[in-house]
């Protein structure tokens, strides 16, 4: 029903704009992942709940009341999950921020740089500096 795809969407976005919001929302929807089927299989359903999560975590919500505000509160979150430790989560996790990335530089590509790319590259622009 109507009703309940707007809670639950208005419920995911309250989470996603909280602290950690965007790693809880990965593990929630990535748990089970990887495991059973054959590999080539195990593979496939993982990169299509790979995008699949990219294409949420892209999308800005009605609830936010700017689009600068979500990505201001979000890309840092996206980028954190390049640094989990744990092997089997940390190629999901990439893989999510990847594809995140992409689709944000593609449809923002101001909003992309200033809150993605520009943080990112940080480190590398201050070595070149120097």
């Amino acid at each position: 029903p109507a009703w309940l795809r707007r809670l639950c969407g208005q419920l995911l976005s309250e989470r996603l704009m909280r602290p950690s919001g965007v790693q809880a929302v990965v593990r929630g929807i990535m748990e089970g992942t990887g495991a059973g089927g054959t590999g080539a299989e195990a593979a496939a359903v993982d990169w299509r709940k790979c995008d699949a999560v990219a294409k949420i975590l892209a999308s800005c919500p009605q609830q936010c009341l700017s689009l600068e505000d979500y990505y201001r509160l979000v890309c840092p979150q996206i980028l954190d999950l390049l640094h989990i430790q744990d092997k089997l989560t940390a190629r999901q996790f990439q893989r999510v921020a990847t594809t995140t990335l992409l689709t944000m530089a593609k449809e923002h590509p101001q909003l992309a740089e200033k809150h993605l790319l520009q943080p990112l590259l940080a480190p590398l622009l201050r070595c070149s500096e120097t």
